[in-house]
């Protein structure tokens, strides 16, 4: 009888299982469904209406997350005819840091009627960035206190971690801090919730809550200078046990089966963060070779064998990617939005119906568009920083920026600056390793835009000057939480004896390389040089117009 595992992504907008035959790591089916609350930006849905959010505000409902996987897992057994006894393990992943309040059981908060209306009681999602000058305190702290830790974090904590959105919690809202049972990742709470045992896993403790080796965090002296209420609250709030990834975090529960179809006792993979988890689905993780996950943002994951710090990075884990390597994260904090945005806000009416006419999406017609145009011919150069700069400058407060604009200017020009300074954006990071002695020598993309794009994976390789591996998944978070739980599950019961006899056997690149044209590469090495110009000045305290504007608008919005 053939064995298989499911593999269940939580991404922003929506959630996806993914069912995956064990011996060879086929892609049975899928199942798919979006978060009825989405994500809620500039209004926050309650029971009794709206609210306005602030400027720079990002949360999630968590119970879109129960409503998924109680609709997922059940869809992609019915449609490919497999019983749940024939499943032997499941793996969780998410988005992250998205940090959750909740009560003693595990239930959210946000569904306690007395905190139903504040905002803080909901799950903040990976891009609020309303926590940043919270982060830059902690910051300037660690800083001034010499934390070794801060050369395995680039040298800055962002807004989107852990400690920033709990000390917002506990300055903004002491009551929600104070009623609060614990404060839990989304996938640690999602596997809570399928085995009743509340856990941590190594990957988001350590890139997410400062902790290098997985497993432990800052000193309680840090953590009292930044508010005398933290240390108590990690203790008493976030302790849990620190569960490897890779390894079984424990098994289906009654009310886990109940919930998703799947019967007690099958294996529970530890939770993982959603770009972290894909790497194995595209072949064993080695070192030096960078994986990246290019969806509405990037993350790119580069294992390797030493320790080394490097500025600019998002953090390097011990075990944080595979067991048994430094993991480097890295990324884009903006690219497949950047260009949904593009499509929607910087196109003619001509362009609409071209589509329209030709049954295309519009983002599909501009990327026709913008791959008939040569390197250079726009004459527009961009900086990506739609939603900030993660990595290397980690400031999320810079913006983005068209240069060379004019009356000619058509919008697959935009749309190309706009690919190519997210390729450029991609090349500095590279570069940064490179100058601090990590080696890159292979890179694979994974991600929608990887699979459906050609043309920006073209620009990429031209762009990198190195070729670009495509992963053979076009669901690599979840292709990875399945090969996830075959690690989970053991031999024993079918699976694997760890992670990388998993990946050699259930991951797989597709046959389609993109190979850098010389000729290309000598035009984007000169508009690089204007990228990396222009970086300077507007991303490191040359001119600060950027920050200025976000002011001037958040104070606009707030009168």
């Amino acid at each position: 009888m053939d064995r298989y595992t499911v593999g269940v992504d939580f991404g922003t907008l929506s959630g996806r299982a993914l069912l995956v035959r064990v011996s060879d790591g086929c892609e049975m089916g899928s199942a798919t469904l979006a978060y009825p609350h989405g994500v809620m930006d500039t209004a926050l849905v309650t029971p009794d209406g709206e609210i306005p959010l602030p400027p720079n505000w990002a949360l999630a409902h968590p119970m879109d997350w129960l409503e998924v996987l109680g609709t997922v897992v059940r869809q992609v057994l019915a449609s490919c005819g497999v019983s749940p006894a024939e499943v032997i393990g499941i793996g969780i992943d998410s988005t992250t840091c998205t940090l959750l309040p909740t009560d003693g059981e595990g239930n959210p908060l946000c569904t306690d009627p007395r905190f139903s209306s504040n905002p803080h009681a909901y799950a903040k999602l990976w891009k609020h960035h309303a926590a940043q000058k919270y982060a830059d305190r902690l910051n300037d702290i660690a800083a001034r206190r010499g934390e070794s830790w801060l050369g395995n974090y680039g040298g800055a904590i962002q807004s989107e971690w852990t400690y920033p959105k709990l000390m917002e919690t506990l300055a903004e809202a002491p009551e929600v801090a104070e009623t609060a049972a614990f404060f839990i990742d989304a996938a640690d709470w999602l596997v809570w919730r399928l085995t009743g045992r509340r856990t941590r896993n190594t990957c988001i403790n350590g890139y997410k809550s400062i902790a290098p080796d997985g497993v432990h965090g800052p000193a309680d002296g840090f953590l009292a200078a930044l508010d005398p209420r933290l240390p108590a609250l990690i203790r008493d709030k976030m302790s849990a046990p620190v569960v490897p990834v890779g390894s079984r975090a424990g098994v289906i529960s009654e009310e886990g089966a109940a919930l998703t179809g799947l019967l007690p006792g099958c294996a529970v993979a530890a939770g993982h963060a959603d770009a972290h988890v894909a790497p194995p689905s595209a072949g064993v993780p080695k070192a030096g070779h960078l994986f990246a996950m290019i969806g509405t943002s990037t993350c790119m994951l580069l294992p390797a064998a030493e320790f080394v710090p490097v500025p600019g990075v998002c953090g390097i884990v011990k075990g944080g990617i595979v067991p048994g390597l430094w993991g480097y994260e890295a990324g884009l904090g903006c690219v497949g939005d950047a260009f949904a945005w593009a499509a929607e806000n910087c196109v003619s009416p001509a362009v609409v119906r071209e589509a329209e006419e030709r049954g295309l999406p519009v983002i599909a017609c501009l990327s026709e568009k913008m791959a008939a145009l040569k390197p250079g011919e726009s004459g527009l150069i961009a900086l990506n920083w739609w939603n900030g700069n993660r990595s290397p400058l980690g400031d999320t407060d810079l913006s983005g920026l068209f240069l060379g604009l004019n009356l000619a200017t058509r919008p697959e020009e935009m749309f190309r600056a706009l690919v190519e300074a997210t390729a450029f954006g991609t090349r500095a990071i590279v570069e940064n390793y490179r100058a601090h002695g990590i080696p890159v020598t292979a890179f694979t993309a994974s991600g929608g835009i990887a699979q459906k794009n050609p043309a920006v994976m073209q620009i990429y390789a031209d762009v990198l000057g190195m070729d670009i591996g495509i992963g053979a998944s076009k669901e690599g978070p979840a292709k990875g939480s399945a090969i996830y739980a075959a690690s989970a599950a053991g031999p024993e019961r079918g699976g694997y004896r760890d992670i990388f006899e998993a990946s050699a056997a259930m991951g797989a690149v597709s046959d389609r390389t993109f190979c850098p044209d010389p000729a290309n590469r000598a035009v984007y090495d000169a508009l690089y040089s204007d990228y990396l110009l222009l970086t300077d000045y507007f991303g490191r305290g040359r001119n600060d117009v950027m920050k200025r504007l976000l002011a001037l608008r958040t104070a606009a919005r707030r009168n």
